[in-house]
């Protein structure tokens, strides 16, 4: 009865809290309500059939691009939304039965900035043109396409609710192109085949806007004069292509990748000798519907995905990695972006990867994601792994909806569970580990400018033998324009909530002198407040100042934690920008700490300040670097840290890159001291469009490891691959005394079926 008045009571503050944002957010809705309108009306392509044969070599000239529809006339994007960009763009369009054609003409030097020539690299840090586009024209989801003058191609999924940050040009599919530079412009080809979009029939309107990235004059502009603050690619302010005819669907799209791999490994910390394996599996892609996906694998292989790269941990809780394996990536929002960033419910790290990134096999799985319809999205994916001596087989089902609901807000629910199927080969089941299931529900209203926003959400756990305090809720709300940004949030996670298919961070103190691990639940109370400047100024583009704060409470209401933060950030015209900040730490710490091999630092009241910059040189220049300086206080102690990066480009070629960061901690006896070193070189070698040498080194002695990772990619067919992957783990303390190796051949080939 407790745990249910405790429910009831929260989901009443929810209800409150929302009908009051709602309130507020739906009393400024009709001001903006006619925005998307009117950018359809003013942004318009009307495109026709053409009979004629286009040869995609980059050269334009084809009879049809004299008289195909064009988008031109593009406004400033960044580093403001006023006037004309300094050249101009043109971008063609047109099609036939099978493929949506871009003809692009881009006015330029006959210099470019290229900072590599692999693809899905990004779209923001080479001159490129980037196409956006919605062939169900809801404003909602998408696709992304982008090109370089060097040809290099980028490619991703584009959901609504997803900020940039979270783009990781997963999705890959087959789209052709070629390229032309001259003195004084660059031209593309760009044929993307219509079973690439998964579109339903009958839509005589998609969305559309475009970027130029023009880095020399660090200018980007779009099609449609779209607000600073806001995407090019969010299709709230998308123009429209106008068919002379709606396409016919495509029909069937069924992809095939197999791949075989060899190894030979030596694990000489585990006592193992060296040894060879041959290996075999299948990743594939089925368009179910026009826009419904379902991707199968059996007995997957990541060997080919590059290492983490690791960081200083200064915190008392664990560090939240980002996923790098494809399968999980495409389509990850469906399942990854519940809850806020310290508590996602769902964290695919947890499958297949043990707690230090170490590999737990994976039989198989299947994956269904996309649009059951205009409006309702869904996500579906069951995961399967083998026992090992640490782990036992588990079994891991996921199941997302999403719900527009009216323009363009969301209604979201959720269902995790992980179930153990056998036990570990060497322990027993533990009975908190035979299987953890999450349920949640949340709401994000979004006025139809998108510079509305608010949230709520419930999420509980379900774990065997726990009955009480197993719930996690937030309610919040923020407002983003151009100048004014901010964000409010507040959320309550309850001593017993457990996310086994996710990540929690802050639940699970240590207590060094105890040596054991305590789990306490806490309040949680963010906000955020900028305000960004536009000088008149030769040498500042903008000038932002901004405000962070995040407080932790106990559950009885006292204080635990609070972090400030203020900064002054100042993007230069010249691509370079200087952040300066002031940190203010309050902690009523709660439990015996270490970052030392001395005593542990006691609980008790620490305030705390800390000072520091962080500076970034003209990444266009072919030398180019990064500071960043922090002095200050910690807990009893000090602190002085400091990263330096430098970055050598010999373009398009190759890039040169060195890392160094080093945090000395000082603490008075007997807390002891500690110096922590992470050295990490790298060099990526780009042979051609589809040869690639990539070499990653880590000196890390917080984690008593020096790696190296180095692979050989060579894309012998589109999207087709060879890899060749050396990796080599050595002890910093004694150093280079060898922990494991391997070399892994992998080959992979892209059927279209």
């Amino acid at each position: 009865m407790e745990i249910c008045r405790a429910m009831s009571s929260t989901l009443q503050t929810i209800v409150k809290s929302t009908i009051l944002l709602l309130c507020q957010f739906l009393a400024v809705h009709s001001l903006w309500s006619q925005d998307g309108m009117r950018f359809q009306e003013q942004y318009q392509v009307r495109i026709s059939k053409t009979v004629s044969t286009i040869k995609i070599d980059g050269q334009l000239d084809e009879q049809v691009w004299k008289t195909a529809g064009q988008a031109g006339d593009f406004h400033m994007k960044w580093p403001n939304d006023v006037g004309r960009p300094t050249r101009k763009t043109f971008v063609k369009i047109t099609h036939d039965d099978h493929f949506l054609y871009f003809g692009i003409i881009a006015e330029d030097t006959n210099y470019y900035v290229a900072q590599t020539l692999k693809r899905d690299q990004g779209i923001y840090m080479s001159d490129a043109i980037s196409i956006a586009i919605d062939p169900v024209n809801q404003r909602t989801n998408g696709f992304l396409f982008s090109i370089t003058p060097y040809n290099v191609q980028t490619e991703d999924l584009v959901n609504v609710g997803t900020p940039s940050e979270e783009l990781n040009f997963s999705w890959d599919n087959k789209w052709y192109s070629a390229t032309t530079r001259y003195p004084d412009r660059w031209t593309a080809e760009i044929a993307i085949p219509f079973h690439t979009f998964r579109f339903n029939e009958g839509h005589d309107k998609w969305g559309l806007n475009i970027l130029r990235s023009d880095l020399k004059t660090n200018e980007y502009s779009s099609w449609t004069d779209m607000p600073l603050n806001f995407d090019f690619y969010d299709f709230g302010y998308s123009g429209v292509i106008l068919w002379d005819k709606p396409p016919v669907s495509p029909g069937t799209n069924l992809s095939l990748i197999p791949y075989v791999t060899g190894s030979s490994t030596a694990n000489r910390e585990a006592g193992q000798t060296t040894s060879g394996k041959l290996n075999a599996g299948f990743d594939a892609k089925v368009a179910l519907t026009s826009s419904l996906n379902l991707d199968l694998t059996l007995n997957p292989d990541f060997s080919q995905v590059e290492v983490d790269q690791q960081v200083t941990n200064l915190t008392r809780f664990d560090i939240f990695f980002p996923e790098r394996r494809t399968f999980f990536l495409e389509n990850s929002d469906l399942f990854a972006n519940f809850g806020i960033p310290p508590i996602r419910p769902f964290y695919s790290r947890t499958i297949g990867l043990d707690r230090n990134a170490n590999r737990i096999p994976i039989i198989g799985g299947a994956r269904i994601s996309g649009n059951l319809s205009k409006r309702t999205r869904v996500g579906l994916m069951n995961m399967q792994t083998k026992a090992t001596s640490e782990y036992g087989a588990q079994n891991y089902t996921a199941v997302t909806l999403n719900q527009q609901v009216q323009k363009r807000s969301l209604l979201n629910g959720y269902f995790f569970n992980r179930q153990e199927v056998s036990p570990a080969l060497d322990k027993p089941t533990e009975a908190l580990d035979a299987y953890g299931r999450n349920a949640g529900l949340e709401y994000r209203f979004i006025e139809k400018s998108g510079k509305w926003n608010a949230w709520t959400g419930f999420h509980r756990s379900f774990k065997p033998t726990i009955n009480s305090a197993e719930y996690y809720t937030n309610v919040g709300g923020g407002y983003f324009s151009k100048k004014l940004n901010f964000i409010l949030d507040a959320g309550k996670l309850t001593d017993n909530y457990y996310a086994d298919m996710g990540f929690v961070n802050r639940i699970a103190n240590y207590d060094a002198l105890l040596d054991t691990v305590i789990r306490k639940g806490f309040y949680i109370l963010y906000n955020q407040t900028s305000y960004t400047f536009f000088p008149k100024s030769k040498l500042i583009n903008q000038f932002m100042i901004s405000l962070e704060n995040v407080s932790f409470l106990n559950l009885d209401g006292r204080n635990n934690e609070t972090d400030s933060d203020l900064e002054f950030s100042f993007f230069m015209k010249n691509t370079s920008n200087l952040v300066l900040h002031l940190h203010r730490n309050v902690n009523d710490l709660l439990y015996n700490t270490s970052f030392t091999d001395g005593k542990p630092i006691p609980p008790g009241h620490y305030g705390t300040y800390t000072y520091g910059a962080t500076y970034s040189s003209d990444n266009r220049k072919k030398l180019s670097f990064t500071g960043d300086l922090e002095v200050g206080d910690f807990f009893n102690g000090s602190i002085f840290r400091y990263q330096l990066g430098a970055n050598f480009r010999i373009q398009p070629w190759a890039n040169f890159t060195m890392s160094i960061q080093q945090a000395k901690l000082q603490f008075p006896t007997p807390y002891g001291t500690n110096n922590l070193f992470l050295i990490a070189p790298r060099i990526e070698i780009n042979f051609s469009n589809n040869l690639f040498w990539t070499t990653f080194l880590q000196y890390n002695n917080q984690q008593n490891n020096f790696n190296i990772n180095s692979r050989l990619q060579w894309q012998y067919k589109p999207m087709s691959d060879i890899f060749l992957v050396y990796s080599d783990n050595y002890f910093t303390d004694p150093f280079l005394k060898n922990k494991n190796r391997a070399l892994v051949f992998k080959m992979n080939y892209w059927f279209n079926l």
